[in-house]
């Protein structure tokens, strides 16, 4: 997976860069923290402009699958995301904080690309794209109100107003552009422009990266032993939800196609999404924000081994149930 690897290099060269610009140069630093609204917004248009909303649709042929997979999403992976986030950073609240809010988001573009390597179901996959995008932008306030202390001072009317203004607004101009391409450009061209426009939202999402550890350096830097636990915990994190993917396939005895896109789907998280609500709504807050971003870091070469695992063990399906014996009648 030549081009995932790329993304973390990538980010890993965005962080490194940022670091030592800002560590040279302070004023270099400042200057670019002056640009990261403007990148963060158009980070944000990108992924609403690539999100098919049509797909939701298809979701109405499975409500059984769509079911498992909200539930698991939004219910489950949060507790034990929150779970792992306390018992590895309880000292450390606001790295918690941003931890937390990596875990609790479901990915809403990339996970798709891995479920079709693994030959998982793509199409119902598609569905739960603005299903997965919805959800999380609505529960974002409720999630934050769980586990922002109370120094940090979160105004939850702030929080929805920022929502508002960085990503309602930014929803709707990129939906109707969506649209309104699709139905003026030809065909060929439309999806080109959509393969373009998902090219172009990792170098963005670098830039941001960039310019946040060029504006915060010294902050992030002084905490610096704190990442080798967040990585631990995510780590953690990913083996936990590898085997709720399992036993939630077993016990509802779901086909390959899609027991891999529920395990993909639970084991994806929606970083760049997550980085950008919170920007907006903890804008003063680095190490919130540096704690989504390692966490990030980790998620490519995670996906690409567990695709690994999930096509290696394609070959062993579950069993369907066992047909009861019919007892025997005297004749």
């Amino acid at each position: 997976m030549p081009a995932e690897f790329g993304t973390t290099l990538l980010l890993v060269a965005a962080i490194a860069a940022g670091a030592l610009l800002g560590s040279q140069s302070p004023s270099a630093g400042e200057a670019l923290s002056a640009h990261v609204d403007a990148t963060l917004l158009a980070m944000i248009s990108l992924l609403f402009f690539e999100v098919r909303l049509e797909s939701v649709l298809r979701a109405f042929g499975n409500l059984r699958f769509i079911a498992l997979a909200w539930a698991a999403n939004f219910l489950l992976v949060p507790v034990i995301g929150l779970l792992i986030a306390s018992l590895f950073l309880s000292g450390q609240k606001l790295f918690l904080v941003g931890l937390f809010i990596y875990f609790m988001a479901p990915c809403t573009d990339w996970f798709l690309g891995f479920t079709r390597l693994a030959g998982g179901n793509t199409v119902l996959g598609s569905a739960l794209i603005p299903i997965n995008m919805v959800t999380q932008l609505a529960l974002y306030p409720v999630y934050l109100m769980l586990v922002v202390p109370a120094q940090i001072g979160l105004d939850l009317g702030f929080a929805a107003d920022s929502l508002l203004q960085w990503f309602l607004t930014p929803f709707l101009a990129a939906t109707v552009l969506h649209h309104l391409l699709r139905r003026i450009l030809p065909a060929g061209w439309f999806e080109a422009l959509l393969v373009l426009t998902g090219r172009l939202i990792p170098f963005v999402i670098a830039l941001l990266v960039f310019e946040i550890f060029a504006a915060n350096v010294a902050t992030i830097l002084a905490h610096a032993p704190v990442f080798a636990w967040i990585l631990l915990a995510v780590f953690v994190f990913f083996v936990a939800t590898y085997w709720l993917g399992e036993a939630l396939a077993r016990l509802f005895r779901l086909a390959y196609p899609e027991h891999a896109l529920l395990t993909m789907t639970i084991a994806a998280r929606n970083a760049p999404l997550m980085l950008g609500v919170t920007i907006a709504a903890l804008p003063d807050q680095p190490l919130t924000h540096a704690a989504i971003i390692i966490g990030m870091l980790v998620e490519f070469p995670h996906l690409t081994v567990l695709r690994q695992i999930l096509t290696r063990g394609k070959a062993r399906p579950i069993a369907p149930p066992p047909v009861a014996a019919l007892p025997r009648t005297s004749r």
